[in-house]
């Protein structure tokens, strides 16, 4: 089989010289035999007048291939056209034999064109398919043995797709249809998912590829639940959607979506509620640049927004999002500005220069640090990041006759135990007093859980590890999470604020929870390994080929994660919207509470902070020491105990400080 590499190596004038010197010899090798089998005798040979007819037949059949295109089909590619244009280029130069012989007279029988047809195709067409066939075999020896569950358009179409590559040889389809089980398509046999384990014995599988990208997630997940239990790696194609458009091909193979585990399909947006607060106005995003943001702005272009406003402090991250929004717009025919800003929230006149400068209608406010551990170890930014930065932003909104303000929130705001979770809590009670104190600008607040893909998602830290061949790294083996994708988040917030009367916090259906150490166990199964859970088999891992690691709570870190703080939570026209009724303040008793916070931000006051958060409204309990890594450096054996030093600062000179930084007041600031 060697001989062929070289063969099939050669530059494509070269193949072709080869096809048409070895067409030439069996044209007259056909016709040799055709003469034979009629006169059954060798006498012919020497009649020269009978040879005649080749110099005339061979270069009008070479012309009429090559007419036909016999020479630049790829062999080791042929198909069913490639016979038909085979039949008829043969027939072509039968019929030019006959003619040759009619008019010159020569001593060939009228039989033999017919003869030469048949002998013809199957030398001319049997040497390619020959070929082809010892190729496709000698690949077979180092392709991956597949199965390909769905049998429908797209199992078809990965088919055809994965013969002509060179990783992957498919031995058969499994489909639910019990009316296929046993039909043959591509040439392939249709099997029921029960007979799935007995295919991987016999036929050596090794991976199977899900072909069904118009299923459910709910029916994915009951497949994928089936295909946990077989030792083979699990991947699947890519949407229709995205072939379609041209974003991936068929073949294009992936690890299975998380989402796909979860198994929850996302409602279909309202059209209404999803234009209402974007159509024809003009619409900012605070922190453009991360997960949430990011995919805010593309679902807000598509909503035909008069101009679309991006700020973020990370210069990268606004490229970034520019550059992806200008090409949506030029693919999908979108016609509206997007107008890159660089800025921090904690600046007021920025923001409110912004505002008014382009008349900002609505303002959706993504901008905040999420990470609870780097919160944690960075208080201080955290705090005027998420609450200051509210504050500053709302204010500035208020001042410029901003229509709509949407805080994004989260679920680590409802009973605290981490600074990030308090300091959005605090940032809801910005949001809400906010909405008593005035009534030009519409304020609500959406809360959920974490998004998959996020930066500070799991999801691909878990791959990543499983594919160093572990360990996978989960902090707590009780530790559970709500996950919903990051555009269905995109979608309802979106909503969400467009249903908001005024100082609303509205909380989204985020499913039943997940625990991570299970969602770990099933993105290792499906990667054809079995996981090694701590404690099982007295730490020797023959049991399992992943090991699956507690590394402890993280800094802040808690088990389980909650949307309510309380009972009353209402229904709203959205089946995965509600809507909460909490606690809030008035503003002068707000006010208070931030005055007294950024005094103690701006001594870098770590203990005062979290003495603040636990005295505040927020329902705030650490379960952690104090971790933030300026105070522990600057005060290592007090790190729990307040420095008396700043209190010696004269009141005066440190009361100055503290005007010049904290936040002015509506009245103070026009």
């Amino acid at each position: 089989m060697k001989f062929l590499h070289p063969l099939f190596r050669l530059p494509r004038p070269h193949k072709r010289a080869i096809q048409l010197l070895a067409d030439a010899g069996l044209i007259t090798l056909s016709f040799l035999l055709a003469m034979l089998l009629r006169l059954d005798s060798w006498a012919f040979v020497a009649e020269s007048r009978v040879w005649w007819v080749l110099p005339v037949v061979i270069p009008v059949s070479l012309a009429i291939f090559m007419r036909l295109g016999f020479y630049r089909a790829v062999i080791r590619y042929m198909s069913m056209k490639a016979v038909q244009a085979v039949a008829a280029g043969v027939g072509a130069s039968a019929l030019a034999l006959l003619v040759v012989n009619y008019l010159f007279q020569l001593p060939v029988p009228r039989s033999v064109p017919f003869i030469y047809a048949m002998l013809a195709l199957l030398t001319i067409g049997g040497v390619r398919f020959a070929l082809r066939a010892l190729y496709l075999r000698n690949q077979l020896r180092y392709k991956t043995r597949v199965v390909i569950y769905g049998a429908g358009a797209a199992g078809r179409q990965l088919v055809v797709s994965l013969r002509h590559g060179q990783e992957y040889e498919p031995v058969g389809f499994v489909d639910d249809a019990a009316n296929l089980e046993g039909a043959f398509i591509q040439g392939l046999k249709v099997y029921s998912p029960a007979e799935l384990g007995r295919l991987i014995r016999d036929y050596g599988v090794e991976k199977v590829l899900l072909a069904i990208p118009s299923a459910s997630r709910a029916r994915r997940r009951a497949i994928l639940e089936r295909l946990e239990t077989l030792d083979v790696p699990v991947q699947t194609i890519p949407g229709m959607a995205d072939v379609v458009a041209g974003r991936a091909e068929i073949n294009d193979l992936r690890d299975v979506a998380v989402e796909d585990l979860l198994g929850r399909d996302p409602v279909p947006p309202e059209s209404g509620l999803m234009g209402a607060n974007i159509t024809g106005k003009v619409v900012m995003v605070t922190g453009a640049g991360g997960s949430i943001g990011s995919e805010l702005c593309r679902q807000i272009l598509r909503q035909a927004p008069s101009q679309l406003l991006l700020l973020e402090l990370s210069e990268y991250s606004l490229y970034r999002v520019e550059q992806e929004l200008l090409q949506i717009a030029r693919e999908e025919g979108i016609d509206c500005p997007v107008k890159a800003l660089l800025g921090s929230v904690q600046h007021r006149n920025r923001v409110q220069k912004i505002l008014s400068t382009f008349q900002v209608q609505t303002i959706y406010h993504a901008a905040a640090y999420k990470h609870v551990p780097m919160v944690e170890h960075n208080v201080v930014e955290g705090l005027r990041n998420n609450v200051m930065g509210t504050l500053e932003t709302a204010r500035a909104a208020v001042e410029a006759g901003v229509e709509s303000f949407v805080l994004v929130s989260t679920d680590k705001a409802v009973r605290p135990t981490n600074v990030m979770g308090a300091s959005k809590r605090l940032a809801e009670l910005v949001c809400q007093a906010m909405a008593r104190a005035q009534n030009g600008t519409r304020f609500s607040m959406v809360r959920f859980g974490n998004v998959l893909g996020s930066s500070g998602s799991v999801v691909p830290l878990f791959r990543r590890q499983i594919a160093a061949g572990g360990p996978v790294t989960v902090t707590h083996p009780e530790i559970t999470r709500y996950f919903m994708t990051i555009p269905e988040a995109a979608q309802l917030v979106i909503q969400a604020g467009a249903m908001a009367r005024g100082g609303d916090v509205f909380v989204l259906d985020m499913g039943e929870p997940v625990k991570i150490a299970e969602l770990a166990g099933h993105l290792i199964r499906l990667s054809g390994l079995e996981p090694c859970y701590p404690g099982t088999d007295d730490g020797d891992q023959s049991r399992g080929d992943i090991e699956i690691r507690y590394s402890g709570l993280r800094p802040g870190e808690k088990l389980y994660e909650e949307l309510l703080i309380g009972e009353n939570v209402s229904e709203t026209r959205h089946p995965r919207i509600m809507t909460a009724s909490e606690i809030s303040l008035e503003w002068g008793e707000m006010e208070g509470l931030l005055e007294t916070l950024f005094d103690a931000c701006l001594m870098f006051d770590a203990p005062r902070i979290r003495e603040l958060l636990v005295q505040a409204p927020l329902g705030y309990q650490p379960q952690s020491e104090l971790a933030d890594l300026v105070w522990e450096e600057q005060f290592p054996r007090q790190a729990e105990e307040r420095p008396r030093q700043e209190k010696e600062s004269g009141p005066a000179s440190r009361r100055q400080k503290i005007v010049a930084l904290r936040p002015k007041s509506t009245s103070e600031a026009s």
